[in-house]
């Protein structure tokens, strides 16, 4: 809790930090709209394939005209890097640049924010262990749910709990896996016409919906804190935040969950679509087992939800927000020397899952497309199953028909061996498979 007096101190030397952003979307938006509020932190560069739409956001979240003219617009991760920077914010959303930058990052000596959950979960552990031997901070992001969760079973298992599961929330049914772009809005309740006004991209909100983005952010969960995956991908049960207890406990307890100690995503509705008594789309939780009857008595004592037994009880965040928040991961990079969460292992991976019949021939078309969508496997089974990261299933020719429902293979598809981030990819799972 020293994160503001740290940055203070830095401010009075006249040794403010210096953050590169590379990508100025809407996670990197929420971001700069805090910039101007935090005395000692700049951001003397940002990279975006379009310099004036990231002009264009520095004046939607209230930057003046000279900090605007006081930074550089630029569209190449590269330049940025090699400049005076003491932290990198990838926030592209695009697994291939976002290795190779964090790469580039890595190579110069500088921390890396990784907002970008997608390249995290491609080659998350080899690039982490890259950036330890080289003595910088490879981070999960601070806002985003992945290390809003980690800090949660962080916290659990440093007070001497056990945590049974972790996860977040968010709205799902079953049909929503098979939805596409073109299909998305009306489950949002808006028209088309009004989210593109709004400047919404389709096919991201799409992976919101579809489950990819969940399995994503899950995968990279379980590679932060060891925690296990479900066999066969999440569940989604409807859950409250004052039945987490009951539910998200082992199957022999009375719960949903096949073992203790795994991650898992709870659902805003109901399976008739009602909506969940005091549900938590928005927040990130935890289950926490109490290690004896003493602790078990505390629980009641303090006013926590328990199930019946009394033994299980949950925390939870019940927002998160986003942009907003990612001060706390360059702060912790820089002056602490942290991240706020890091992949150690590679325990969870993210298949690409037939959302129709496919045709060989078809090219697939990625993450929130109309193609696939990413279901999270254990990495052990997505292995052994040769199964398609959804990572690298964008731009890609199939070899063979898909049966809807089925996971695409890498023998399924055309790909180039010798691309980088295929063989970053390859790597990885040469490394940290069991």
């Amino acid at each position: 809790m020293n994160l503001f007096s740290l940055l203070q101190a830095r401010h009075k030397a006249g040794k403010p930090l210096r953050t590169a952003l590379i990508g100025a979307g809407k996670f990197g938006s929420m971001f700069l709209a805090q910039v101007p509020h935090v005395a000692g932190l700049e951001v003397p560069v940002i990279v975006d394939l379009d310099p004036q739409r990231a002009k264009d956001a520095c004046k939607t979240v209230g930057w003046d005209e000279q900090r605007i003219s006081a930074t550089r617009f630029i569209t190449d991760g590269a330049r940025a890097i090699d400049g005076d920077i003491d932290v990198v914010v990838e926030a592209t959303g695009n697994p291939a640049v976002g290795i190779r930058h964090a790469r580039a990052a890595i190579a110069a000596g500088k921390h890396i924010v990784m907002v970008n959950v997608e390249a995290d979960v491609l080659a998350g552990p080899l690039l982490a262990e890259e950036a330890r031997k080289a003595g910088v901070v490879y981070s999960l992001a601070y806002g985003d749910q992945p290390a809003l969760t980690a800090e949660l079973v962080d916290w659990a298992r440093a007070t001497g709990f056990r945590v049974v599961a972790a996860g977040k929330g968010t709205k799902y049914l079953p049909a929503y896996h098979d939805v596409t772009p073109e299909g998305v809005w009306q489950h949002y309740g808006l028209a088309a016409s009004e989210a593109q006004s709004a400047g919404m991209n389709p096919q991201m909100f799409n992976s919101f919906l579809d489950g990819t983005k969940s399995a994503i952010e899950m995968a990279a969960i379980a590679n932060a804190t060891a925690l296990d995956v479900p066999s066969n991908g999440l569940l989604f049960p409807p859950c409250g935040v004052d039945d987490l207890p009951h539910v998200m406990r082992p199957h022999d307890k009375g719960g949903v969950l096949e073992r203790s100690g795994v991650v898992e995503v709870v659902s805003s509705l109901e399976r008739d679509g009602r909506p969940v008594f005091r549900d938590l789309r928005w927040g990130v939780y935890a289950v926490l087992e109490a290690p004896n009857d003493y602790a078990a008595d505390c629980f009641k004592q303090y006013g926590l939800k328990t199930d019946a037994s009394g033994r299980y009880a949950a925390m939870y965040k019940p927002y998160h927000l986003i942009g907003l928040e990612l001060n706390i991961s360059i702060l912790s990079a820089a002056l602490r020397k942290e991240p706020t969460g890091a992949p150690y292992g590679f325990r969870g991976d993210v298949a690409a899952v037939a959302k129709r019949a496919l045709r060989a021939g078809e090219m697939l078309d990625g993450e929130g497309g109309y193609t696939v969508w990413g279901k999270l496997m254990p990495a052990a089974a997505s292995l052994k199953a040769g199964a398609l990261p959804i990572g690298l299933a964008h731009r890609v020719k199939l070899k063979n028909d898909i049966a809807h429902g089925a996971v695409v293979s890498w023998a399924d598809v055309e790909f180039d061996a010798t691309n980088d981030t295929i063989k970053t990819r390859k790597a990885m799972e040469e490394k940290f498979a069991k």
